[in-house]
């Protein structure tokens, strides 16, 4: 819990007794790499923090998986979609790497938004930076090249030594052979 403790210190000023009551609302898993956290077709009902290792987010269609989006430690992560409309989710979660995973339940995130305003600037800063990254990600598949792409990602993360090089390349919209002549080209 220290993780997000830290976290959550670093983001806003946040009582300690009121802290400790939020924290006591998560629950800690252990997953191991491509374990799965939340199934397609799934009803989302928990907001999940990664602790250590990642997750990646894939949408299965009939030709192959595709990895649509990657986090690691310090973010938090869920379906939204499902959260808000009471549908399933569309997407499979799958840990990458050995992976710790705190989650809490939608609704208990939900009471204390109501009862503790720090709480509520928390939750509004996450979604900022959620916003910011997506914007970020989007924009770099504008108005960037393949190979850009690769070398931007390569600056924000050591994903190369994390996420196999088949996954990065379904993550970069890219084939695996595509992918190798970029590495081998820079190099």
């Amino acid at each position: 819990m220290n993780t997000l403790k830290e976290y959550i210190n670093s983001k806003i000023t946040i009582e300690e007794a009121v802290l400790d009551t939020i924290l006591s609302a998560f629950t800690i898993k252990e997953y191991d790499n491509d374990q799965t956290i939340i199934k397609n077709g799934q009803y989302v009902t928990n907001y999940y923090f990664i602790v250590s290792g990642g997750i990646r987010i894939v949408i299965d269609t009939p030709d192959k998986d595709i990895t649509a989006w990657l986090l690691f430690e310090n973010n938090f992560f869920s379906d939204l979609e499902s959260i808000k409309s009471g549908q399933p989710s569309k997407a499979k979660m799958l840990a990458v790497g050995k992976s710790m995973i705190l989650s809490i339940e939608v609704k208990k995130m939900h009471k204390f938004y109501e009862q503790y305003p720090e709480w509520q600037e928390f939750g509004r800063k996450m979604m900022e930076e959620l916003c910011l990254n997506l914007i970020d990600t989007l924009i770099s598949f504008q108005i960037m090249d393949a190979e850009t792409r690769y070398l931007h990602l390569l600056q924000k993360s050591d994903i190369l030594n994390r996420v196999p090089l088949k996954q990065l390349a379904s993550y970069l919209g890219i084939t695996p052979t595509s992918l190798s002549r970029i590495r081998k080209n820079i190099r």
